[in-house]
């Protein structure tokens, strides 16, 4: 295999990789009538199987009243005004009431690149864009409160914002039920926090014990995503995630949620998702809690266009409290965006595959390794786009020798390309006994027609995780470069960084022996700069300034091995 076939299977895998991807989009489109097939489960039925706490006075197996978004099609009316409380800390700005967070804004992430762009909203209130994360209470012996109703301000403060010298902010609600049963509900913000702290109080100052289990959960209709390749979001995973110890991270699409078969998993520790491009939510309950998670879809889609309603819970472990007594549970809601160092300071396992570099294992770690030498470049630089350029340099610097050992054997073919010609010109159509020939040449003269092929099969997979690294870090989401390039995770909006990819492999091909090679192929190749710059000019610049830059460097390396190891070398006469 010389340099040129080379090149032509790297391009088919790059085709054949877009094709596949938008084949899978296709592929996964929702039916128009999305319809569970499934045996009913508790999911469906209105019944929760109960999750055993240790306690040895709590019931071996009992039957639960289900959460409300599951026995019923979900409402979602419009909160009161006199229980909404608004929280504004240095990066959420919140809306919530005891039983639901109805509204969050990412303040350090405008919506577009344009100045005075409004805050990303990832929760919200509005029916054709709902998302909420919403917690509550069943209990089968008496009253309890739902994420619907119950809880209600425990203060007469209904804003809260953080001020100098205060870290953090505790907004308290309360519910009183019958016969005693008071649950205190606490969210804590912090300063520079995605987290929300949500610990509720359970005291009973009646005569009787009273049983209850909460519910977490994840209620949304999927976002509009633009697809195609000029929009990375159409790329991203969009639905629900979770972890458990003993199954590890899985996730399903919201088209699949009814055709891949109810969940109903029992975990212990674990955490919920819903997961989109750049930003998530999740519930993270303590970890040695013992949980539920189900998924449902509570308002299906319709044929009419009207847009079903996802949801994933996490129901946890009968809470027992005795008459005079009380009991704590509490949980982290996430609800922000995926930022590699701040999840990783949740210490919670799994949490990190929030950032979905890729569905396969190996790529995901390949990719999690290039994020990590971004980000050391990124503190030397303080610049995304010149630390993209110094993990070409550093990429080079690993694969030198290989690159060495290539562009020196392709300065000899070069060299040695009049010998070949003329060995095509002696043996005419009698292709075998011209490539016996051309073979003996090559071992006569110590080339390796192959040595091209290694360094290029070795970064196909860098590029392949780049991609993915570039689409999903939210770090790098608006980064701008230099000059025109002011989102590095936008296609060059001038063309510059593909025209300049098309100046380079042409220059390159010029350079590059072609032994051998027939006309069909030589006009293939003539073809190839321009196929590949119509294709880059859709790709995120920062991926196409880095296979510029890794071009450019090589183009350089290739001149100079082929002046050094070409042009003095002395080649006998046929």
């Amino acid at each position: 295999m010389n340099q040129t076939r080379t090149l032509l299977i790297f391009a088919w895998l790059m085709v054949a990789t877009l094709l596949w991807m938008e084949w899978g989009k296709e592929r996964a489109a929702p039916p128009p009538v999305a319809t569970a097939t499934s045996a009913p489960s508790a999911a469906t039925t209105g019944t929760v199987p109960a999750v055993v706490d240790t306690d040895p006075a709590a019931p071996a197996a009992a039957t639960i009243p289900a959460p409300p978004a599951i026995a019923n099609a979900p409402s979602t009316p419009a909160p009161d005004g006199a229980t909404v409380v608004s929280v504004d800390t240095d990066v959420l700005r919140v809306k919530l009431d005891g039983g639901a967070i109805h509204s969050a804004e990412l303040l350090r992430y405008p919506q577009t690149t344009q100045a005075g762009s409004p805050p990303v909203r990832l929760f919200d209130d509005a029916p054709a864009r709902l998302f909420q994360a919403q917690s509550g209470w069943v209990s089968s012996s008496g009253a309890a409160p739902s994420h619907e109703s119950g809880f209600v301000p425990a203060s007469n403060n209904r804003q809260f914002a953080l001020g100098r010298g205060i870290d953090t902010i505790a907004v308290p609600f309360l519910w009183q039920g019958p016969n005693g049963i008071t649950i205190r509900r606490t969210y804590t913000f912090g300063r520079g926090d995605y987290t929300v702290q949500v610990r509720d109080q359970v005291i009973n100052a009646g005569t009787a014990p009273w049983q209850g289990y909460v519910y977490r959960q994840l209620l949304r209709v999927p976002p509009v995503v633009k697809t195609g390749m000029t929009h990375p979001e159409g790329y991203s995973f969009h639905g629900a995630a979770w972890y458990s110890p003993q199954d590890k991270f899985e996730k399903r699409k919201f088209e699949d949620f009814s055709e891949d078969g109810a969940l109903e998993k029992a975990v212990a520790g674990g955490w919920i998702a819903m997961l989109q491009h750049h930003f998530f939510a999740a519930w993270i309950p303590e970890s040695d809690a013992r949980s539920t998670f189900s998924l449902a879809t509570p308002s299906p889609a319709t044929s009419q266009g009207i847009a079903g309603q996802y949801l994933i819970r996490e129901l946890g472990p009968a809470v027992s409290v005795a008459p005079g007594t009380t009991a704590t549970t509490q949980a982290r809601l996430w609800v922000g965006p995926k930022l590699v160092k701040r999840i990783e300071s949740q210490a919670v396992p799994g949490l990190d595959r929030a950032v979905d570099f890729s569905s396969y294992s190996l790529m995901a770690a390949l990719g999690n390794a290039l994020f990590w030498l971004l980000e050391k470049l990124h503190r030397l630089f303080s610049n995304w786009g010149w630390s993209i350029i110094g993990l070409v340099v550093v990429i080079k610097l690993a694969l030198y020798p290989l690159s060495a050992a290539q562009y020196k054997s392709m300065a000899r073919m070069r060299r040695f390309q009049p010998r070949i010609e003329q060995l095509k010109q002696r043996y005419g159509e009698d292709k075998q006994k011209f490539q016996m020939a051309m073979m003996e040449l090559y071992k006569k003269e110590k080339i390796n027609p192959v040595g091209g092929c290694l360094p290029i099969l070795l970064q196909m997979p860098v590029f392949l995780a780049l991609y993915w690294v570039l689409l999903e870090s939210v770090e790098l989401r608006h980064a701008p470069w230099l000059g025109w390039i002011q989102n590095l995770t936008a296609p060059d909006p001038y063309f510059i960084l593909p025209a300049l990819n098309m100046a380079v492999m042409w220059a390159t091909q010029k350079l590059s022996p072609t032994p051998g090679m027939d006309p069909m192929q030589k006009k293939m190749m003539q073809i190839m700069p321009l196929v590949f710059g119509v294709m880059f000019a859709f790709f995120p610049s920062g991926l196409v300034l880095y296979w510029v830059t890794n071009g450019a460097l090589g183009l350089l390396q290739q001149w100079w091995m082929t002046k050094r190891h070409g042009d003095d070398m002395q080649v006998a006469k046929a």
